[in-house]
Order: C-alpha cells, then structure tokens, then sequence
C-alpha cells in the first residue's frame, strides 16, 4: 500500500510541469511495472500538458522498450496523436567532435568473405 503511495505521489509531481522532457527513452527496456506506470503518466498528461522525448529507438521498436506491444500501442495512441516527430540521422554531436579530432576514426566497411576456388 505504501508504495502505491509513493507512485501515485511521484505521479502527481510528473503531471503538473508544462513541459516535461524524457530523454533516452529505450536506452534500456523497461521493467513491465515500469511500463504501466509510464502509460499512466503519458494518460495523466494527454491533452493537458506537454512532453518532449528522445529516443534511439524507433516507435515500431516500443513493443520491445515496453515488453508489450500493447501497451506500446497505447503509449503511442495518445503520445502521437497531438504530436510533432522529428527524426534525426547521423551521428551524434559527441561522435563527430571526435572523428574530427581524429580521436575516433569512422568505422571501415565490413570486408566481404570470398571462397576461393
């Protein structure tokens, strides 16, 4: 019961921002206590307040970041609905300072394997 508490608290504290930015979502997948209490705080917010997310990971890849595809598909339902996407490509802004440095050298194409007869 206590920790209903807690969530629902921590719940309330996240619905209340204007804007409320989540970065890397998906760098790790979530728990599915995790999951359901994100689809509860994206309901909270739908509609009444904004978010801003990152992610490196796809929408069609939410299923696996969420551990359900249905839950995934509910997030996105209401995260997409009033939503402007923007998709980036390339690399990040760490990785290319470091190239130019020359400290890290862009990755050679894969050789490819030939039998020889």
């Amino acid at each position: 019961m206590a920790l209903l508490l807690i969530h629902e608290e921590k719940l309330l504290q996240l619905s209340k921002p204007k804007l409320l930015i989540i970065d890397e979502l998906g760098y790790l997948p979530l728990e599915p206590a995790a999951a359901h209490l994100f689809f509860q705080l994206v309901s909270r917010r739908y509609e009444r307040a904004s978010m801003l997310i990152t992610s490196n990971r796809p929408v069609g890849e939410w299923g696996q970041v969420f551990g359900d595809a249905v839950a995934a598909t509910a997030i996105l339902d209401r995260l997409l609905h009033h939503s402007q996407v923007i998709t980036i490509r390339g690399d990040s802004y760490r990785l290319r300072d470091k190239r130019r440095s020359g400290l890290l050298h862009k990755a050679a194409a894969p050789t490819p394997i030939t039998s020889e007869s």
